[in-house]
């Protein structure tokens, strides 16, 4: 029987460390996927971009989840990552030499596609299956994520990816 690891990708939160409704959808479906037995790893560092407050982003996203009754031993070391390709970079060493493990990993409806061409290039070999969740944005700024997504979807099918 094989060890499902569920991996939250990590997302914005604010300057003081509040969780951002993406993160809050995200860490959701984390708690709805979850079992005993389940292992967790929250990944997310800091960046402009998502993160200029004091603790990672993902050990409060560990915090969110804890605060919620999963209890602190289902957690693998937190990968302290500054975008999606380094967050697949660095689950590898987390999980390289952990046996009969199944990757379940947890991000938002607008993100998976791209998700998906990293996750399974760098991580290739691994058992993997994705989770999205709604992520609720009003139209405009969904429609301006997905143009994101389609030009860094573009940029990697063109160029291929750096890590």
């Amino acid at each position: 029987m094989s060890q499902e690891i569920l991996i939250i990708l990590g997302s914005p939160n604010s300057p003081n460390g509040d969780l951002g409704t993406i993160s809050i959808s995200r860490l959701n479906g984390c708690l709805n996927h979850y079992k005993k037995n389940t292992l967790i790893l929250c990944t997310g560092g800091w960046g402009p971009h998502f993160n200029t407050s004091a603790q990672s982003h993902a050990s409060i996203a560990k915090n969110y989840l804890i605060n919620e009754g999963i209890p602190e031993n289902a957690f693998l070391e937190c990968a302290l990552s500054s975008n999606t390709v380094d967050d697949a970079v660095k689950i590898r060493p987390i999980i390289k030499n952990l046996n009969h493990i199944k990757l379940t990993v947890i991000t938002s409806d607008y993100h998976l596609e791209r998700v998906k061409l990293i996750f399974n290039e760098i991580l290739k070999g691994f058992t993997i299956t994705y989770l999205s969740v709604e992520s609720n944005l009003p139209k405009d700024s969904f429609d301006a994520i997905i143009e994101h997504e389609k030009k860094a979807i573009h940029s990697i099918e063109k160029n291929g990816l750096y890590y």
